[in-house]
């Protein structure tokens, strides 16, 4: 396998930036282009997690100073060995780094090549791997320690639990339908029956979980949708903490999507701002509300805000409709006035009113997002499905699990059973990475970065 190379720091200037050499060759070219100032530390000589301090020369010329860190296979992130050096983090110096180390014979390192080649050699498994990725793009506390929780095999652990289950049981099924004669015990279908649902309830409840985890990890396409004046704008600034959409009394200030990331408790929420919906005969505002419309339509959760100083209007009306089946808060704003509004309207509705004036009951519209959201009581350290590629998985594990009860309800026989339980027993091995696909072990290494 050929030795690869990249910048593993982020492209950006920095204190320190590091180029990381993956492969056979990694010491021979190290020795290339670093020249250490102590002569007998060569990086040939090094031991593995040991590091010593020169120069990256070419042609005689002193090109930066460096810090060279060995890391020997098979005791390294990739399993092969490896050089890092470690050099000024100058944009411009390391890339003149990089052209000399694939000068001296590395190849460039594709997208997540340094994590695939670790899953390929047995270092981590496929959801391990996957991890790697929600480490890097974690925004927050919580995030962060699920995304870690992945990573020390916490899904795969609970997956290899269920696979153990379901692997003894089809290897139970099989002899006692090879060896009729030998004396295998046979299983029963009352005792596969239960066996089998055990190992269904484990992965419903995983599944069950994935949403509420998408929501902590990746965050969810959330609208703040009302009509004009409704105080749209005013909440999109209080809950980002900074004044990110102009705010005046003149109805249809805000005409384009104003967008913005934040977190709310342990949800995160990819928060647009959208035109207020009224009527107009303004051709440009009008494209803004077109557009505010389709957002709603596509959203994963919606704020709606409805001014509860006045009466409930058309406009009004016409926002619950769209968003009857999409999860929501309502939220009436303007607590500070008397109410008008036609809080019987929302009677069978999460709801919360708030006043963006004096950003009084904003703790509580937060909560309501949590419950909502079903991230109040989420657990980092729980098996968590990371990603659709997983949830699907689980799904087929689910859907063949429960043909095999099906089948034995309907009393067929043992290797009939057999059959849909090796098909859900695949699905779960693709999960981690014992049965994937070339096809699919390329497609998850490409959303990596290049150096990781």
């Amino acid at each position: 396998m050929k030795t690869i190379a990249a910048i593993s720091t982020a492209p950006a200037v920095g204190g320190i930036g590091v180029i990381r050499i993956s492969g056979e060759e990694a010491l021979k070219i190290g020795e290339k282009v670093f020249s250490p100032q102590d002569k007998k530390k060569s990086i040939s000589s090094l031991k593995g997690y040991t590091a010593a301090f020169g120069h990256i020369v070419k042609d005689g010329e002193t090109i930066d100073e460096c810090i060279a860190t060995v890391f020997r296979a098979p005791h390294s992130y990739t399993g092969e060995d490896i050089v890092e050096l470690s050099c000024h983090g100058g944009i411009f110096l390391l890339n003149k780094v990089l052209e000399f180390v694939i000068e001296s014979g590395a190849e460039p390192a594709q997208a997540g090549e340094f994590t695939k080649r670790a899953f390929l050699n047995g270092k981590t498994d496929l959801t391990g791997a996957e991890a790697v990725c929600n480490i890097i793009s974690s925004q927050g506390n919580t995030a962060l320690r699920a995304a870690l929780a992945a990573k020390d095999g916490n899904l795969y652990r609970k997956i290899n639990e269920i696979l153990h289950k379901l692997t003894q049981l089809s290897a139970h099924m099989s002899a006692w339908v090879d060896y009729p004669d030998d004396e295998i015990e046979e299983l029963g279908y009352d005792n596969l029956n239960r066996r089998f649902t055990l190992c269904l309830d484990e992965l419903k409840k995983l599944i069950k979980t994935f949403d509420s985890g998408q929501v902590v990890t990746e965050g969810i396409n959330t609208v703040i949708a009302g009509r004009t004046n409704a105080g749209k704008s005013s909440l999109m600034n209080i809950l980002c903490g900074e004044n990110k959409s102009i705010v005046t009394d003149i109805e249809g200030t805000t005409r384009d999507v104003v967008e913005v990331s934040v977190r709310v408790g342990n949800a995160v929420l990819n928060l647009a701002d959208t035109a207020g919906l009224r009527k107009t005969d303004d051709k440009v505002e009008k494209i803004g509300i077109d557009g505010a419309k389709k957002r709603i339509n596509s959203a994963g959760f919606v704020l709606a805000v409805f001014d509860g100083s006045q009466r409930i209007t058309p406009q009004d009306k016409e926002l619950l409709e769209m968003i009857r089946d999409i999860p929501h808060i309502i939220v009436i704003n303007k607590s500070d006035l008397p109410l008008k509004i036609e809080c019987e309207c929302f009677s069978d509705e999460p709801c919360v009113q708030i006043s963006a004036r004096d950003k009084s009951g904003i703790d509580e519209l937060k909560a309501a997002v949590e419950k909502v959201l079903g991230t109040e009581n989420f657990d980092p350290y729980a098996p968590l499905l990371a990603n659709q590629r997983q949830r699907d998985c689980c799904k087929r594990a689910v859907k063949y699990l429960e043909e095999a009860i099906e089948a034995i309800q309907l009393g067929m026989t043992m290797d009939a059973v057999n059959v849909s339980l090796d098909c859900s027993i695949s699905a779960l091995l693709e999960l981690t990475g014992e049965r994937a696909t070339e096809k699919i072990v390329d497609n998850i290494f490409e959303q990596f970065c290049v150096g990781k």
